[in-house]
């Protein structure tokens, strides 16, 4: 590994801000929220004195990918998992997950990771099991229509694991809802193996294609 800085830390008096920039996808939930907490092309552009502690942790909680986490420094309140694991499938993009989560295989896991994420689907990313937007690049289309319904309506809370298989799927154990890109509530279940190769008939779900197109995850 090289010595490159990936984390960076924003102090504030009341709360400060991390960004990691592995998990950055730029989806810009921070930077197009109204005020002056983040503000693109300002040195720092996070400025966690700008806002309010509460308006800090409503947009950090936005970021889709986990690549922005806070610490309170007045003890108020930490981020929660959500009360649903769910789990969205973008329009031509990644899947964006949000809960309980834990992602197996990881050295270590950032702490806004541990709430939300934002996992390739299309094969090509350079960072897997994360999005780095090489969906773009390679032209990758899929609308995120649903077609199955998994065991309806099955809910609860608990942990959702994870698992990005050698050369394969990633498997979800726990309770998960997933939602169309369309906002349908599609499918309810507590396991199930998602396409990460970009290469199944059946998206978001695995089919097995990754065989024949020789799919590797490293």
């Amino acid at each position: 590994m090289s010595g490159k800085k990936v984390r960076f830390t924003y102090p504030g008096k009341t709360v400060d801000v991390t960004w990691d920039s592995r998990l950055c996808i730029h989806a810009a939930e921070c930077g197009r929220a109204t005020g002056e907490l983040f503000v693109d092309g300002r040195d720092p552009w996070c400025q966690p004195d700008a806002a309010e502690v509460a308006r800090v942790r409503e947009v950090v909680e936005r970021c889709p990918s986990g690549a922005l986490s806070y610490a309170d420094k007045t003890g108020g309140p930490v981020e929660m998992a959500a009360v649903d694991n769910t789990m969205v499938v973008a329009c031509n993009g990644p899947l964006f997950f949000r809960g309980n989560l834990h992602v197996e295989g990881l050295a270590e896991m950032p702490p806004g990771l541990r709430f939300r994420a934002a996992l390739c689907r299309c094969g090509a990313s350079k960072n897997k099991p994360f999005c780095d937007n090489s969906h773009e690049a390679i032209g990758f289309k899929d609308y995120g229509a649903v077609g199955e319904s998994g065991s309806l309506q099955v809910a609860g809370d608990g942990e959702l694991r994870i698992t990005p298989t050698l050369n394969g799927p990633l498997v979800c154990k726990g309770h998960l809802r997933i939602y169309s890109a369309a906002g349908r509530a599609a499918w309810f279940g507590t396991t199930v193996a998602l396409c990460r190769c970009g290469g199944s008939k059946n998206k978001p779900f695995c089919d097995g294609s990754h065989v024949a197109q020789g799919f590797r995850s490293d």
